[in-house]
Order: structure tokens, then C-alpha cells, then sequence
């Protein structure tokens, strides 16, 4: 049977209404890919007319799914797209045996569906290295074509789940001309989530219609304002994958409109708050703000040494206000820095400043603030303009146990 997680103390109250996305089917199915009795094979065919783009993990051991997927998405197609997800099993140091399972996947996807194998995109997520028994999923197809519902986004979140304790959805509808143009996503990711682009599995759905010359650059800046800022623990997975499918069915070109952007912006952000949120084990949800770098680029690294910090973690689980660990993380970092033109706040709260703890700082109110679910920690460097803006959690033993015994 499968694992159950208890369901995590930040998570919302009830899943997201999403909107139907015309050009957009949807089913899930039972496939015993490892557990049994539980949802773990999601198939999305999309209309044919649909513009694919992708972002996906820079790991060195990436997935033979991610390989194939990089392979394809660049290309120009008026073809329909498909998309087979299954969770359980990453399908990642398989060797060959894993590309033999996405290329099986792939055509017998093809030939059920008349859709070149090229438009074909598969996604594993699960256990590391063991053989992906992609005959299961086949097997399911045919059950899978036959419940296609465009209102089926809701099982769609839950059958991507691994170690999730909710399934995560959010949405957006704009309009531009007059007519409404909607955006509708799902996501999972847990634990292995640190910023080396999607840190996850998401898809994002939408009825605009807009060339794939532009809607790439248009994920890929919004990934680095996004998914690329969140961290759990500091590690990346061999399967990241960020797939966005715009059907094009609203008949709204969205190129060139800012409004469209700063939705899917929204959607992209709530989702990625969304699995930080989901943190294995995780009840803090941190905002890690810097400020006063020398740089942009170096505000981001200080934030990251400040997130993926252990010690400072740990001093959030146990409710600490530990300031003296964001001095190391920042010191530590390998970005400019000066001890004498620091200052750090815990939200409204001035800690610390010009080297030294805060004349006006109080242990009990810096105490008082770190019960909160939700923190920010802000530095200021005191040396630039540059800022950068990250999410995190904190690390408890919860996180501990679910790794501990995860394979077993």
C-alpha cells in the first residue's frame, strides 16, 4: 500500500476551483507502478494547435524522461500534444533500460492516440534507480483514452503526488479584447526541492494562444522568478520538469500583453509557494529578503546560504531567534559582504545593524515573532542595490523520518 504523509500544518484549507481549459482532456488510473491502490498514472492530451515549452532540472543524472523531453519540446508542431505522468518510480539511473521505457511509453501513445511520437512528453517521479515497469502503465492506456474529461485537473493533481501531504493547483483568468483568457497548473514536490530551475513536476495549462518563440522566453523568465527562488533542502532532482501547454482554443493572442504575463507569474509563484509550503515535515514558511548587495546576483546568494542553512533551519522548527546563525550563513556564502554595514531584520524587527546587535532589540519580542507559520528574515548588506528575494522552510525531525524510511 501506498504511504500516507500527515497533511502539512501550511497547507491551504481545500483545493483550488480551477477552470476548465478548453483543448484540454484529462485521466488518471490505478497502475500499481509501486503502490497499490492509489492514482499514479495522469494522461493530458491537448488539442492539436497547442504550443509546448519546458524548463527542466540542469542535474548531470537527469531522468531518461527529462532527456527525451529536451529533446523534443524545442520543436515547432500544429500537432496535438500528450502528456503521461506516473509517480512512484523516477525512471532515473536506468540506463538504457529507462530510455526503452519512455520510447515504449511514447509510441504506444502514438498509436492509440494518432499523434506523432514527438509530441508524445512523459514525466516519472518516485525511487531512484530502479527499472520503471512501463508495461503497467501501457496496459492502462486504453482506460485512460477512454475517461478523458476536461474536468478532471483535480485527480489529475493528486495522481502526481509522492511524499506531498495536498495536492497543489492554482489558476488565473484575465481578460484581453474583451474575451477571457484562463491559466490552470498543478504541481508536486516535497523534499528534493532546491533552485536549479523546476525543482519539481508542474504543468501549466491555458487556452491562450501565442508562438512558442515567445511563449519559452516567457517561462523561462518567470522560472527564475519562481521556482528557481525556492528551496527545502538544498537538493535537486534527477526529474525536474516544467511543462506549459497553451492550447491556443480562447482564440486570444496573448503575445505582447503584460497582463497575461503577470498571471501566469501568479500562477507560477502560488504554486511554487505551494510546495515549499509542502516541505517534508515542514510548519514554518520562511521569505528570505536581501537587500543592499553589491549585486543582484550576489543578494542571491546570500539568501540561498541563508535558506539552505541547517543551523538556521533548525533554530526556526525550535522557534529561536537565532540571529547570530544569518551573520554565518551570510559570512559564509562567498559574496561580498561587510560585518560593519549589516543589518537584519526578523519582519518588522531591527536585530541587528552596524556590526552589532540592535540597541532597541528585544530577545522576547524576536521570540515572540518566530511563532508565527509565516516569517521573514530580511538582510541588508549595506554595500549596493542588489536584492534578491527567496522561499524556504524550516527543517524538522518530521523531515528526518520521512527520508529515513522512504524506499522501505
Amino acid at each position: 500500500m501506498a504511504k500516507t504523509y500527515q497533511r502539512s500544518p501550511l497547507a491551504p484549507d481545500t483545493f483550488p476551483d480551477l477552470p476548465v481549459i478548453d483543448g484540454l482532456r484529462l485521466a488518471t488510473a490505478e497502475a500499481g507502478v509501486r503502490y497499490a491502490g492509489r492514482r499514479d498514472v495522469l494522461l493530458a492530451v491537448l488539442s492539436p494547435g497547442t504550443t509546448m515549452a519546458g524548463v527542466f532540472t540542469r542535474s548531470a543524472t537527469r531522468s531518461a524522461n527529462v532527456l527525451d523531453c529536451q529533446a523534443k519540446i524545442g520543436a515547432d508542431s500544429d500537432a496535438g500534444a500528450a502528456i503521461v505522468v506516473n509517480s512512484g518510480n523516477s525512471n532515473a539511473f536506468t540506463g538504457k533500460a529507462g530510455d526503452g521505457s519512455v520510447a515504449a511509453i511514447c509510441q504506444a501513445v502514438a498509436e492509440r492516440t494518432g499523434l506523432p511520437a514527438s509530441r508524445v512528453f512523459t514525466s516519472s517521479t518516485g525511487v531512484i534507480g530502479e527499472r520503471l515497469p512501463h508495461d503497467r502503465i501501457i496496459a492502462k492506456l486504453d482506460a485512460l483514452l477512454g475517461a478523458l474529461d476536461p474536468a478532471k485537473i483535480d485527480e489529475a493533481a493528486q495522481a502526481i503526488m509522492t511524499t506531498d501531504t495536498f495536492p497543489k493547483g492554482a489558476s488565473a483568468t484575465v481578460e484581453i479584447g474583451g474575451k477571457p483568457v484562463r491559466i490552470a497548473g498543478i504541481a508536486k514536490g516535497s523534499g528534493m526541492i532546491a533552485p536549479d530551475m523546476a525543482t519539481m513536476l508542474v504543468y501549466i495549462f491555458t487556452d491562450a494562444r501565442i508562438a512558442r518563440a515567445d511563449l519559452q522566453p516567457m517561462l523561462n523568465r518567470l522560472t527564475d522568478l519562481t521556482f528557481n527562488n525556492i528551496t527545502v533542502d538544498s537538493d535537486t532532482s534527477t526529474s525536474d520538469t516544467l511543462l506549459l501547454a497553451a492550447t491556443g482554443a480562447s482564440g486570444v493572442d496573448v503575445t505582447g500583453h503584460a497582463v497575461f504575463e503577470d498571471a501566469l507569474h501568479a500562477v507560477m509563484l502560488d504554486l511554487a509557494h505551494q510546495v515549499v509550503k509542502d516541505g517534508e515535515g515542514a510548519t514554518k514558511f520562511v521569505t528570505v529578503r536581501v537587500t543592499g548587495a553589491a549585486s543582484d546576483a550576489d543578494a542571491r546568494v546570500h539568501a540561498l546560504s541563508i535558506a539552505n542553512s541547517p543551523l538556521i533551519k533548525t533554530a526556526i522548527a525550535g522557534e529561536d531567534p537565532n540571529w547570530g546563525r544569518v551573520v554565518m550563513a551570510i559570512g559564509k556564502s562567498g559574496a561580498a559582504a561587510d560585518r560593519d554595514t549589516l543589518s537584519i531584520r526578523f519582519g518588522d524587527i531591527l536585530v541587528a545593524e552596524n556590526g552589532w546587535v540592535a540597541e532597541s532589540y528585544k530577545e522576547a519580542d524576536g521570540a515572540a515573532y518566530m511563532k508565527n507559520q509565516s516569517l521573514t528574515i530580511h538582510a541588508d548588506i549595506g554595500l549596493g542595490q542588489g536584492q534578491a528575494t527567496v522561499w524556504t522552510c524550516d527543517l524538522t525531525h518530521g523531515y528526518i523520518s520521512i527520508n529515513a524510511d522512504y524506499r522501505s
